[in-house]
């Protein structure tokens, strides 16, 4: 849930960590801190934004670490934050994850002095303890993580050592290698100015990062990790012009629709090819398909659910992968897990798909991420290709994990021969049309925004929808109580009589999606029950069938099953406009990650 960020080469080391930091930010902003490190350590850390560290306005020292800070162990405070130091303020650690024995280890170290709340900081007192046996830091440190229960992605440097020695496991950690010297971060996103070139640590691994070169060592053997180009523009990781990422993001969806869409749909033979390793003979003998995932990436598995049950004729079910289990009664040689994590990192969803696969269930990765962990351990992996993400609040990738699971539905059902022909031609045909269509709706943000203004001050919002629109309900409820603090909840509309209902007044707004896919003629009479109770009624509706006693309506594009997703970008902006009418930090919702890389 943190951001971590190292640098060893030939220039300063603390600009590059702070700007580093800032485009880290996202992922934890408690507090933050540097290390700067050549013979002697200095440590600069304290609560709030990267911006207000009190840093020295030279410094000579070519390597260090840094971190920006979302809490789990210990409240935000200046003695919590990282990084973290020793007895001698010889060894400094960053540390993203969660020492599960924190506790147990802390008790193994009488006479050390702890000055923080945290878990991290046994990790230091612990490398110190190591030193004193060997004068080797990537042995120290290994010797360390051996003891270590839990998820880490971790970044030590000590005091007249050479270099950061990084380790992961359960949390992710990037390499980067540049012409000027070399990194280690939480994700690629800071790493862009600098180098395209990457490798991704996997679980287990130690590296020795030194102005030189990257050394890689595995269970005490020396390794090669493959080194990847990363595609993306450094442009694309910035605001563009737009008051905040999340609204950058919301506008980006037609450019990452077509890149979702681009080289997988055959128009001649009107056909997708996503270029899996999933046989005709498996995919026909498949009993059940499960989708699993959290957040918005859980309300993508239910529209995915749908299309999977529509179109080819498959038992589809979706779990929150907290709570996932390997059922008994399931054949592992009939059952395939789909786990779906916008980073590829979500430790629940890991967790899931690891409890499958030991129990030989073939599973299958959809992320935005290459060479994530979920990418690199599942059977097979799925790119939902929209590009980076950078606001807290998921919403081109939501739209891109409904189209790619949209795809791969129409490939399970060509694969096992229940496509209606004239049924995915359609679909096919939509998929196209989506990003133009959800164009159409950004191009009306203006009428959005008046519409939010004047509904902002309600005392609750309720989201509902049938079938498709179900989990855009959900989704919708989800990103305005994300990031405008506000009580909302979404329903399949049918639920509202039978316990919801009891909430709604003159003073708690309904929006409503009426699209095609979403049973409209059946929620309109729940409309009617909450506007004979006072309720105002916000209405998105397919463009035919948008005329109705509503006292706010959008219209949809006639796009057919693709309709609820096109009404989702309407309840995006919606969102957007009450959080900014009430200045709330749109990008850094309180107590909000972007990667929940913690269980």
């Amino acid at each position: 849930m943190c951001g971590i960020i190292g640098y060893v080469g030939e220039q300063s080391a603390q600009p590059r960590l702070v700007a580093g930091l800032q485009k880290l930010e996202y992922r934890g902003y408690d507090s933050a801190g540097i290390a700067l490190v050549d013979d002697a350590l200095s440590v600069y850390k304290q609560v709030g934004l990267v911006g207000e560290l009190d840093l020295p306005a030279d410094s000579p020292q070519t390597c260090g670490i840094g971190h920006t800070r979302w809490s789990t162990h210990g409240k935000p405070t200046d003695a919590n934050a990282h990084p973290h130091t020793d007895c001698t303020g010889d060894v400094a650690v960053v540390h993203n994850g969660i020492v599960g024995n924190y506790d147990d280890l802390r008790a193994e170290l009488p006479g050390h002095e702890f000055r923080s709340e945290t878990d991290t900081e046994v990790v230091a007192h612990l490398v110190e303890e190591e030193l004193t046996r060997t004068d080797d830091l990537r042995e120290a440190v290994a010797a360390v993580v051996d003891r270590i229960e839990g998820s880490y992605a971790l970044g030590v440097v000590a005091a007249g050592y050479d270099g950061i020695v990084a380790a992961r496991r359960n949390s992710p950690l990037v390499v980067g290698h540049g012409s000027d010297g070399n990194f280690i971060a939480s994700d690629v996103t800071p790493l862009l100015e600098h180098t395209r070139s990457v490798s991704y640590l996997e679980d287990g691994d130690v590296a020795h990062i030194t102005r030189e070169g990257v050394s890689v060592w595995h269970d005490g053997d020396p390794v090669e990790r493959t080194v990847k180009t990363i595609e993306w523009d450094a442009d694309a990781a910035e605001k563009g012009g737009y008051e905040h990422y999340m609204l950058k993001e919301i506008h980006e969806q037609p450019q990452a629709l077509r890149q979702a869409i681009a080289g997988r749909i055959d128009p001649l033979e009107e056909r997708v090819d996503l270029d899996l390793s999933l046989s005709a003979s498996f995919l026909d003998d498949v009993d059940e398909i499960q989708l699993v995932a959290c957040g918005t990436s859980y309300h993508a598995c239910l529209y995915g659910k749908q299309l999977l049950e529509t179109l080819a004729d498959v038992r589809a079910t979706v779990e929150f992968a907290s709570e996932y289990t390997v059922g008994s009664g399931r054949d592992p040689e009939r059952t395939l897990v789909v786990g779906v994590s916008q980073s590829g990192e979500t430790a629940d969803t890991l967790r899931a798909l690891r409890m499958a696969r030991r129990t030989g269930i073939r599973t299958l990765g959809v992320t935005n991420t290459v060479g994530s962990t979920v990418a690199r351990e599942c059977d097979d992996a799925l790119y939902i290709q929209a590009g980076p993400e950078i606001g807290v609040a998921a919403t081109k990738t939501f739209a891109s994990q409904v189209v790619t699971l949209a795809l791969f539905a129409l490939s399970v059902a060509d694969s096992r021969g229940e496509l209606d022909p004239a049924v995915g031609a359609q679909l096919l045909d939509d998929l196209q049309a989506l990003p133009g269509a959800v164009q159409t709706i950004l191009d009306r943000e203006d009428e959005v925004a008046a519409v939010a203004d004047a509904y902002a001050g309600g005392e609750a919002f309720f989201f509902i929808g049938r079938r498709f629109a179900t989990p855009v309900a959900l989704e919708g409820a989800l990103k305005l109580k994300e990031i405008s603090y506000d009580h909302a909840e979404g329903f399949p509309a049918g639920e509202l009589k039978h316990g919801p209902l009891a909430l709604v007044t003159e003073g708690t707004p309904v929006l409503a999606v009426l699209t095609d896919g979403a049973r409209p003629e059946e929620t309109h009479n729940n409309v009617k029950e909450v506007q004979s109770r006072g309720a105002p009624v916000i209405a998105i509706a397919s463009e035919s069938g948008r005329e109705g006693d509503y006292e706010v309506g959008f219209g949809v594009p006639e796009l057919g099953l693709l309709e609820p997703l096109v009404a989702n970008v309407y309840l995006q902006l919606f969102a957007y406009c009450v959080a900014d009418t009430k200045e709330r930090p749109i990008d850094r919702p309180r107590n909000l990650a972007k990667s929940v890389t913690v269980e």
